[in-house]
């Protein structure tokens, strides 16, 4: 195929989460696709199912789990001393270590070293960081071609989409969908699929990798994210499941890797620890697939040249913060998403993020910031995209607290909301309504008098149901019941009673 192909493409710009309205809003249109739920439903209960069984081989499992998030607390503890190590390694290795404060300088920075060699294109090894800074779509503005190669990015890109999961970012489509995408979309930037192909799963492999063969060999410049960097001797290690990103990391002559500044172990005995851990988490299997891991650069062996780009992008300002820095123990194993009952049923799309479910809910809001003006109101929304019901916690193997975190959040939402606006919110009227009520014994049983009075009047069979009237409560009601108050409340009954001996 021509390069023509990818030049057209080129005018054509790939979608983004940005308008994604607020979670409950987006929530309540994939709750609305049948198609959608039943996709995620088989996959994340498999999922989940898998992970179960190899984690319950491992009787030591909660150690790990301790021992991962003790690792991982004293990176962050030492964070700005173990990066300067890592640059010192890396830069004795032969590689080159660039720093980015934000999604503008780390695309600036990749832009101009594909540009310094002439290139036209590059391949990628999927990568939650080159994701999160839009790394696709600022090379396409500078006349850059690039080229996902894991199978399930390679889908969603093929099918001018928006991932919905970390790990499977196509899981919210099914067989037949993407048979169809590969039969209408591999022709324009490449090798077309074969003719007559089924949604066999070992079909769609093989039209898959024929359509990446010949970019693999093309490419001069590839780019990868890291799971972890060993900070005492600049090792970057990529884990992945099909091989692709092997032939990205090994085939191109110059390799660029985006790495978020909290993926540092110090050492290399701490990397067994995570081994061991993420695999388990993410794919339920013992050991992962394909693990690649490079120092530098050696002569005569894989690229000529590795450029090492340390990303902050708002993750410095969540080390601030003494309750939400937990979430950057963040291994993206995404065992949170498999286990959480909201994200089953809404997808990851919903959450507006290339970070959903439980972890992008704490994650998301402090990267981009909770305390603007004017609120971003998708942001503020997605501390409340939970049930607190605790399962992602259960199953984090670095043992990230997301309930906890979660409750901060929502606090620091209410304390910003009241502050910014002039009117208080119902919410917040709400609250001081309860404070005053609950401030003087009078004032409660007043209002337990009142609640009985309302659960005589609008209680059906011990229950309320449907509670009249606008705004939040009427709203809650319509998809909830209550238990009716007690037409007599205890305190009433305590005095009656002589204090339960009979009295009149």
């Amino acid at each position: 195929m021509s390069g023509t192909a990818g030049t057209d493409r080129r005018a054509e710009h790939e979608p983004t989460f940005a308008g994604t309205p607020p979670f409950p809003e987006a929530a309540r249109t994939a709750l609305a696709n049948e198609q959608l739920r039943a996709n995620l439903g088989r996959a994340t209960a498999t999922i989940r199912t898998k992970r179960a069984a190899v984690v319950a081989e491992r009787a030591d499992w909660e150690s790990l789990r301790l021992a991962g998030a003790a690792i991982k607390d004293e990176v962050l503890r030492d964070l700005p001393a173990l990066l300067e190590q890592l640059e010192r390694a890396v830069t004795d290795a032969g590689g080159i270590v660039h720093w980015a404060r934000d999604a503008t300088e780390a695309n600036a920075i990749v832009a101009g070293i594909v540009r310094e060699h002439d290139a036209t294109e590059v391949v990628k090894v999927k990568s939650m960081a080159t994701q999160e800074i839009e790394l696709n779509e600022a090379l396409r503005q500078e006349g850059i071609d690039v080229w996902e190669t894991d199978l399930a990015e390679m889908i969603v890109q093929l099918g001018h989409d928006l991932p919905s999961h970390i790990l499977v970012p196509a899981i919210h489509r099914n067989r037949t969908e993407i048979r169809d995408i590969f039969r209408e979309e591999m022709w324009r930037v490449g090798r077309p699929a074969p003719d007559g192909l089924s949604d066999d799963p070992s079909d769609l492999a093989e039209a898959a990798r024929l359509h990446l063969r010949e970019k693999f060999l093309r490419a001069r410049v590839a780019v990868s994210g890291a799971n972890f960097a060993v900070a005492e001797t600049g090792t970057i290690v990529v884990l992945e499941s099909e091989g692709n990103g092997r032939m990205c990391l090994t085939l191109p002559e110059i390799l660029i890797t985006v790495m978020g500044i909290e993926k540092l172990v110090p050492t290399w005995r701490d990397l067994e620890v995570f081994l061991q851990l993420l695999p388990r988490s993410s794919t339920a299997e013992r050991m992962n697939p394909y693990t690649s891991i490079w120092t530098g650069v050696t002569p005569g062996d894989g690229p000529r040249e590795f450029h090492l780009i340390l990303l902050d992008n708002g993750r410095t300002d969540v080390l601030s913060d003494t309750t939400g820095r937990q979430a950057l123990r963040c291994i993206r194993c995404s065992a949170c998403l498999n286990v959480c009952p909201v994200y089953e049923r809404t997808g990851g799309q919903a959450y507006g993020s290339v970070y959903p479910g439980p972890i992008g809910a704490i994650l998301t809001p402090q990267l981009r910031g909770i305390a603007k003006h004017p609120v971003d109101k998708q942001t503020a929304s997605l501390p409340y995209a939970s049930s607190l019901c605790g399962a992602c916690f259960d199953v984090c193997p670095v043992r990230i607290d997301i309930p906890e975190v979660l409750v901060h959040l929502r606090g620091q939402v209410v304390r910003h909301s009241e502050a910014t606006h002039r009117l208080p919110t119902a919410e917040a009227v709400g609250m001081r309504a309860a404070a005053w009520t609950l401030r003087t014994p009078r004032r409660l049983g007043l209002a337990e008098r009142a609640a009985g009075l309302g659960g005589r009047l609008f209680g059906r069979g011990g229950r309320l149901r449907r509670m009249p009237g606008p705004g939040p409560v009427g709203a809650w009601f319509r998809s909830r019941d209550l238990k009716a108050p007690a037409r007599e409340s205890f305190r009433a009954w305590w005095r009656r009673t002589d204090g339960g001996r009979g009295g009149d």
